[in-house]
């Protein structure tokens, strides 16, 4: 099971984007499932709709939705919780609220992998591809 941030998700939806083809390329040689969650999407989709991409971000959506490119994980107010934690340790280090929720999931669900572009990935103790 392989975790995937925003960050790769934003770079796999617009093929303009100069980490297209390597995302892309992840994700077809990935061991198992493909996961995200909630958070990861909304950055997804707001990232998509401020740089002008809404048709691009309305098929995201509708992918995300239907499961079809990975398993959706909605945060729990526990996780929420946990997140917030974390969040007021790590926000001077640059990491989102979104980044905190993810740090959260991975070790609950005790995933090893996730693609990222994220550089605060490389701290959450995992194999982080690209």
């Amino acid at each position: 099971m392989d975790f995937v941030d925003s960050s790769a998700w934003f770079a796999y939806f617009l093929p303009i984007d100069p980490h297209h083809q390597h995302v892309r390329s992840c994700f077809q040689t990935a061991r198992g499932p493909l996961v995200t969650t909630d958070y990861c999407v909304d950055e997804t989709l707001t990232l998509l709709v401020a740089r002008g991409e809404l048709r691009r971000a309305l098929e995201a959506g509708r992918a995300f939705l239907q499961e079809e490119i990975a398993q959706l994980h909605f945060v729990t107010s526990d996780q929420f919780r946990r997140a917030w934690i974390l969040f007021q340790q790590r926000a001077s280090a640059g990491w989102s609220f979104t980044d905190c929720t993810s740090k959260v999931v991975i070790d609950e669900l005790k995933i090893k992998t996730a693609v990222a572009l994220d550089a605060h990935f490389q701290q959450f103790g995992i194999l982080v591809v690209p």
